[in-house]
């Protein structure tokens, strides 16, 4: 079964990001528990929260995914940034749990000026210090690799996995990994990003694609999301990649623009016209 949805907003109510995802087409997605651009906790309803789950269990196939704020820095070695960014991830962890969500998804952030391995040991003794529910994953998001961001290259993301004690995943953006140089414009790029992938990090760790092309050619770190297809990754790349193998079952969530007319139906439906064409 494919499952394939969007990041959907959760104004209102976060209940009623079930009925958006189902008017977009999709049977699985992504939500923000609050505005990713500022420090704020989620602010869910008991009542709220079971509708989410009822409507959920009746309309979607699943999973959802929260994503986290854009201002959690794992990878920080400041500390009052670090306790805020655990502080928040705490707060989303225990929210996906009242909420009946899967995975918390979060980028690594950037060492700025630690280095990498000192980077890295940050993220996972970040990571360590939450108490995660046991029906919640945290998902590491692979980068663009602007700058001194983490997450670019796969060993970054295997390297937390290592270190942490905590039971992690990844989520691959396909338009970050693009950008951060592994060439998925087309079938043999795909092969040998995804071999890859499960060369360094393991397959069985994939649990959720972010589906995006790019808008910048490869190699470049520039993160800007174009439509399915029609990007610099294009329709072989995304076609070899919907259909590959290792990705069948890993549940697909566009962040794809709303642009020229077209938003997330039109992009999903594109999807579902990739699968196995």
């Amino acid at each position: 079964m494919l499952r394939v949805g969007a990041h959907v907003s959760i104004a209102g109510g976060v209940d009623n990001a079930v009925e958006r995802e189902v008017d977009v087409g999709g049977n699985c997605g992504q939500i923000f528990t609050h505005s990713p651009q500022v420090w704020q906790d989620p602010n869910i309803g008991d009542d709220e929260a079971a509708a989410f789950r009822e409507e959920t269990t009746a309309e979607l196939d699943g999973p959802w995914v929260i994503h986290s704020s854009y201002l959690v820095n794992l990878c920080t070695p400041k500390d009052d940034l670090r306790e805020k960014s655990i502080d928040s991830m705490q707060k989303e962890v225990d929210a996906a749990a009242e909420l009946g969500i899967e995975y918390v998804n979060v980028h690594l952030g950037a060492h700025t000026g630690a280095g990498v391995e000192n980077g890295l040991d940050n993220a996972a003794s970040a990571l360590d210090e939450l108490s995660i529910p046991d029906s919640v994953t945290v998902l590491v998001e692979s980068d663009a690799g602007s700058g001194t961001k983490l997450g670019g290259d796969f060993a970054h993301l295997a390297g937390v996995l290592d270190r942490s004690n905590q039971d992690l995943d990844v989520c691959l953006d396909t338009a970050h990994a693009f950008a951060a140089g592994y060439d998925l414009s087309t079938p043999a790029g795909v092969d040998e990003t995804l071999q890859a992938f499960d060369d360094e990090i393991g397959l069985d760790h994939l649990a959720c694609v972010h589906l995006n092309d790019s808008k910048h050619e490869c190699g470049t770190n520039k993160d800007e999301h174009a439509h399915i297809g029609e990007g610099h990754i294009g329709d072989d790349g995304m076609t070899a990649f919907v259909n590959h193998d290792a990705i069948r079952d890993v549940p697909l969530v566009l962040e794809t623009p709303n642009e020229d007319g077209r938003g997330f139906a039109w992009n999903i439906e594109k999807v579902r016209e990739l699968r196995d064409a």
